[in-house]
């Protein structure tokens, strides 16, 4: 296999990517992990909810859990592309990942230390369900997902999944249709039926 070596005489990152995403050369990931981690923690920077999650983690665990994520992805054999910008879509989709994990974990552990002692029976999974039926298609229930179950902000979530989601304004827009939908569902007890 020919070397792609750069102008210091170092190896590429192609190289690298392909070495370690084709091989599973451990060495060429260490290396390749290396020579992106300022780009990483740069974009880590750039992410809305990076004061968030600094109080939640390390900035330095985000972005090792970033690679660890695309490494993962890699040993399973479900990432061996031959483009470098295939690699950066992965890893900055995992950073994203990681972040929104973190957070996640976080609130999971607030609510928990802040539920009453006795436990009540949750009734959330009949609430997701009736949700899930009163919207109309799957773009609406992962945009409900993202919106009301991961806590999610409109900007976080184009910030996030910007293959998916255009631009803040049709997020809104379809949250407001989510929300028309929702009040239109027998979730939704008005003030005049509370018994």
């Amino acid at each position: 296999m020919r070397q792609e070596v750069d102008e210091t005489g170092e190896v590429s990152r192609l190289e690298l990517w392909r070495r370690a995403s084709q091989q599973g050369d451990q060495q060429a990931w260490a290396a390749f992990q290396q020579s992106l981690e300022e780009t990483v923690l740069a974009w880590f920077h750039a992410h809305p909810s990076r004061e968030a999650a600094s109080r939640v983690q390390s900035e330095s665990h985000i972005v090792a859990r970033a690679f660890e994520q695309v490494w993962h992805l890699v040993v399973q054999g479900q990432v061996a592309g031959q483009a470098l910008s295939e690699a950066l879509v992965y890893l900055h989709a995992s950073l994203c990942g990681a972040i929104l994990e973190g957070l996640r974990v976080a609130r999971r552990a607030g609510a928990a230390s802040s539920l009453p002692d006795r436990e009540e029976p949750s009734k959330s999974g009949v609430v997701w369900d009736t949700l899930q039926a009163a919207l109309s298609n799957g773009r609406e229930r992962r945009l409900a997902y993202l919106l009301y179950h991961c806590g999610l902000s409109p900007a976080e979530i184009v910030c996030c999944s910007p293959q998916e989601w255009s631009d803040v304004r049709e997020v809104a827009r379809l949250r407001r249709r989510i929300l028309a939908r929702l009040m239109q569902s027998p979730l939704v007890v008005s003030p005049g039926q509370q018994g």
